[in-house]
């Protein structure tokens, strides 16, 4: 049995020229680049607007944001020099679809800028046979989201977030979210570019929902 080759890249979104050559790299070994997954995100609690320290939405925006927008460059760039076309997908978030009051304006403005960036590459990137997407997952009780609003235990986590979804009883698991970016990057969904895949068990249309966003 020959295994497939792979290789382990080290790379900083924040550093354009790091996520050039790990684009660069890619190609450089595999021929070309099929697959782009841009799944960098911070969040910072307690950021109000009335509070809002422009220095840390500096840096959050240079993650969620500037650092996304590189990677959908250079993976485009690979994607339309190697003429084979190509699938990207980028983490937003439900949170950019609603507003919400818990101190996370900041994250929230740059996850609804994901969605612009998405929409505008399914647009620039179509005619190169190159899709855009994006998914936006509902709270997972991942150490980034437990960290976030002050939880410690994972079981405290998932209780906390699955009060706002619709499907009672189901809990937002990394898995169903790594799902929905596999039927994006897969040829299943050769006909999508440009969308936002929620992945939220239904919270946007739940009437009364965000119990817990709310009352954090």
């Amino acid at each position: 049995m020959i295994l497939p080759k792979i290789i382990s890249l080290c790379s900083e979104s924040t550093d354009e020229n790091k996520v050039k050559s790990m684009a660069e790299s890619t190609v450089q070994n595999y021929g070309h680049l099929d697959i782009m997954f841009s799944n960098a995100g911070i969040a910072k609690p307690n950021h109000t607007l009335l509070e809002l320290d422009l220095s840390l939405m500096d840096h959050l925006f240079a993650i969620n944001v500037r650092g996304m927008a590189a990677c959908v460059k250079y993976a485009g760039r690979a994607m339309v020099e190697g003429a084979k076309g190509g699938k990207i997908v980028c983490t937003a978030s439900v949170s950019g679809k609603i507003g919400i009051d818990v101190g996370l304006q900041d994250y929230v403005m740059s996850k609804s800028a994901v969605v612009g960036l998405v929409r505008t590459g399914c647009c620039e990137l179509g005619k190169y046979g190159i899709r855009v997407n994006c998914v936006s997952p509902g709270a997972v009780a991942t150490p980034l989201m437990m960290e976030t609003f002050g939880i410690k235990s994972k079981e405290s986590a998932e209780e906390a977030f699955s009060c706002d979804n619709s499907l009672i009883g189901t809990v937002l698991k990394v898995n169903h979210v790594a799902d929905a970016v596999f039927f994006l990057a897969s040829d299943q969904s050769a006909f999508v570019t440009g969308h936002d895949l929620v992945v939220d068990g239904g919270m946007l249309y739940r009437a009364g929902s965000n119990k817990f966003l709310y009352k954090h």
